[in-house]
């Protein structure tokens, strides 16, 4: 026996003793002897580790997303037995992944996102594979923005996940088209990242036959899914898989058999070998993405109740010179007299509970700072929107300790006011007691309040175009209404570049999901 078998056998052995037979047959299944950090529910993800992490040792770390259904559980095995140096011939098959479905309520809430870390002392490379499982699934919108912001707290918390060698979409090779949800899942995905990350992104053909998936192909570049390119042939940079490794061998089946093993691994290979290529990329930039994002929401979200206090205040005084101009006798030969206006006020309400289960707000300038979406309770300076320990977002900025998470927002209302000629000159400190002056108080005012409102509206646009900049997919991140909002508001301030420009992104994004539908009617 030749000592590079020998020191086969042995890595194999050592692999058997380090793991728990599952089932015994051929292969005979084994699932590695891993530590588990998911006893901290506080956690948004959870690690599940073999081995010890060499920092001399070449690090390669993939993010893995694809609906339900196209065969990532087998995808990421075949990885790991890659990366463990299993053979066909050694007749065994190594698993690191298990069901989440067996974790209690509590905690299947938190654990959102799954850190799989293989680190055999015996291997070249060092390998960590993040999983998204229940990504669009079911469980709506709501469980989504809990996955990106599960993966913003691993990048921020944890050092194991600094960089990222590569994006994997997995998709089936038997593909026509990509399902509306395998849309919202990769636009969902892309929106996290950064444009540095594009050349990351690779694809991962499941239950391949190991023909061109044609396509499958075809309907990632109609989906307008951004990816690495290969600079010879111009396509999407793919990966070949099957998903049959793990299933008995049969002697009657055994060409086919190994055949789907021979692609599998193959595909492993090749995956491997462009990412000692490519350069992994920081996720500073991605972190970026994440918090103007949530900056850019809360802000939006806030400047909507500013305006409208503003345009309330407006109306006020509106209302105010209408009962100068009718009672312009009285003011003159400084008579009482008394007059109705609509004024506004801001009230605590109890939020939607579906929506958030509390929002920060600020105490001092009576406003919304963040909400929908907050999540850090234990320690307000955490919050998305703060900078340095002040607010982002309210009109003064805020220290943290000036904001309070509840389960309760302010809401401007109006009610009719009963309000007189010497209420309004003690308004004005019985500085402005004649008709002439009090109107041109009114137009300043009304004048300045003008002023407030362009600064936010413009402040709103740069912060889009700002998001834009760097961005991977911009269209995703907005609410449409939000976006309706600021193009119709700089319209009404005859800004129509900018409008336009708002409406070239809400455009894209509509004629994408026409397109989607349209596919669907189809199929």
């Amino acid at each position: 026996m030749s000592a590079k078998t020998s020191g086969e056998l042995c890595k194999k052995d050592k692999l058997i003793k380090r793991s728990n037979l599952i089932e015994d047959g051929n292969p005979a299944r084994y699932r590695l002897q891993t530590t588990t950090d998911n006893q901290n529910q506080s956690k948004s993800y959870r690690k599940i580790i073999f081995g010890e992490r060499d920092p001399e040792k070449a690090h390669i770390i993939i993010l893995i997303v694809g609906e339900t259904g196209t065969g990532k559980t087998t995808l990421i095995n075949t990885m790991i037995n890659y990366t463990c140096g299993v053979q066909r011939e050694d007749k065994i098959w190594i698993e690191i992944t298990d069901d989440q479905s067996k974790e209690t309520s509590a905690h299947s809430q938190t654990s959102i996102i799954t850190v799989y870390g293989v680190y055999i002392p015996e291997s070249s490379l060092d390998l960590t594979i993040i999983d998204t499982p229940g990504y669009g699934d079911t469980r709506g919108t709501g469980h989504d923005k809990e996955i990106a912001r599960s993966l913003q707290h691993l990048c921020k918390s944890d050092n194991l996940v600094q960089q990222i060698n590569a994006v994997c979409l997995v998709i089936k090779a038997d593909q026509t088209r990509l399902t509306d949800r395998q849309q919202y899942i990769f636009d969902a995905v892309q929106c996290l990242f950064g444009k540095d990350i594009e050349e990351n992104i690779v694809l991962l053909f499941t239950h391949s036959n190991g023909l061109p998936p044609k396509k499958a192909l075809t309907a990632v570049k109609e989906a307008k899914v951004k990816c690495a390119v290969d600079e010879e042939n111009f396509k999407p940079v793919y990966f070949l898989f099957d998903n049959c490794q793990s299933e008995t061998l049969e002697e009657e089946y055994q060409t086919t058999q190994e055949q789907s093993w021979n692609l599998s691994f193959k595909g492993a290979a090749q995956l491997f070998k462009f990412l000692e290529k490519i350069n992994s990329k920081t996720l500073n930039l991605t972190q970026e993405v994440l918090k103007h994002r949530k900056q850019l929401e809360a802000n939006i979200s806030n400047l909507q109740s500013r305006v409208q206090e503003i345009e309330l205040k407006q109306n006020e005084m509106k209302q105010t010179q209408e009962a100068l101009k009718k009672h312009k006798q009285d003011v003159e030969e400084k008579d009482n007299f008394e007059y109705t206006v609509e004024v506004p006020y801001k009230v605590k309400i109890d939020i939607n509970r579906a929506a958030s289960k509390k929002a920060l707000c600020c105490t001092v300038c009576e406003e919304n700072c963040h909400y929908p979406g907050c999540w850090w309770v234990t320690n307000l300076a955490w919050c998305e929107v703060m900078r340095k320990k002040h607010c982002t977002v309210c009109t003064n900025k805020c220290h943290y300790s000036k904001h309070v998470k509840e389960g309760k927002i302010y809401a401007i209302k109006t009610r009719e006011e009963k309000m007189t000629y010497e209420d309004l000159k003690k308004k004005y400190e019985n500085k402005m007691s004649d008709y002439e002056s009090l109107v041109s108080k009114l137009k300043d005012e009304l004048h300045e309040l003008e002023k407030e409102k362009l600064k936010l509206l413009i402040e709103a646009y740069h912060s889009v175009e700002s998001l834009e900049k760097i961005a991977l997919n911009t269209g995703s991140l907005f609410i449409l209404e939000h976006i309706d909002f600021l193009i119709e508001k700089l319209k009404e301030i005859k800004e129509p570049e900018k409008a336009e420009h708002l409406e070239n992104i809400k455009e894209t994004k509509n004629q994408e999901s026409l397109e989607n539908m349209k596919k669907s009617t189809k199929k």
